[in-house]
């Protein structure tokens, strides 16, 4: 009981969307411009920077809220803060109030990964820049970050539960980039530095 508790409760934390909210106080509909991407790579491209700086953030910080609000609440549970970051993940990639259709979660993974290892969140970032610096590919970098958390979890944590919880969201990130993945093999994917 503890665990669905927890699992819906982090669920409607993430299904919170910035970029949703701020499309809504500028009267355009963010899901029918740009990307259509209800996220903070979007908004900073339909609503500027510091939009996209506060979608972010937002997107991050109720990834970590949700673990840490778990953790605090439910202190018998081992795995409660895991499971909160996944569910509120889920919750950004599909909030039910949006047909489902939400952003693509990868701040969200960031922030879940800063509240159950904040050495390994710092790693990731820089991995992700770095990938996506060379390869001139955002998606390529998120790519990364969601094999290297659930790879440290079971390969060097040597916890194999907290490495498959984790994978639940590294799943949900790689199927919304599906389209992404598709216009890379199509060499038809839009690169970082053509957007500059």
């Amino acid at each position: 009981m503890g665990y669905l508790i927890v699992i819906l409760a982090a669920y409607l934390m993430g299904s919170s969307n910035m970029a949703y909210y701020l499309s809504k106080l500028k009267n355009v509909d963010i899901r029918k411009n740009g990307s259509g991407n209800l996220g903070a790579s979007n908004a900073t491209v339909l609503f500027g920077w510091k939009a996209g700086v506060a979608v972010a953030v937002h997107d991050a910080g109720k990834a970590l809220l949700a673990v840490i609000l778990a953790k605090l609440l439910f202190p018998g549970l081992e795995y409660a803060g895991a499971a909160a970051g996944v569910a509120a993940v889920l919750g950004h990639n599909f909030p039910f109030y949006l047909n489902f259709k939400g952003g693509k979660g990868t701040a969200s993974y960031v922030g879940l990964t800063l509240a159950l290892n904040w050495k390994l969140a710092l790693t990731i970032l820089v991995i992700l820049v770095l990938a996506t610096v060379i390869t001139d590919y955002i998606v390529i970098g998120t790519f990364s970050i969601i094999v290297t958390v659930p790879a440290y979890m079971g390969l060097f944590a040597h916890n194999l539960v907290l490495m498959a919880i984790i994978c639940i969201a590294s799943f949900a990130i790689f199927f919304k980039h599906w389209e992404n993945i598709g216009r890379l093999i199509r060499k038809e994917e839009i690169g970082l530095r053509s957007t500059m």
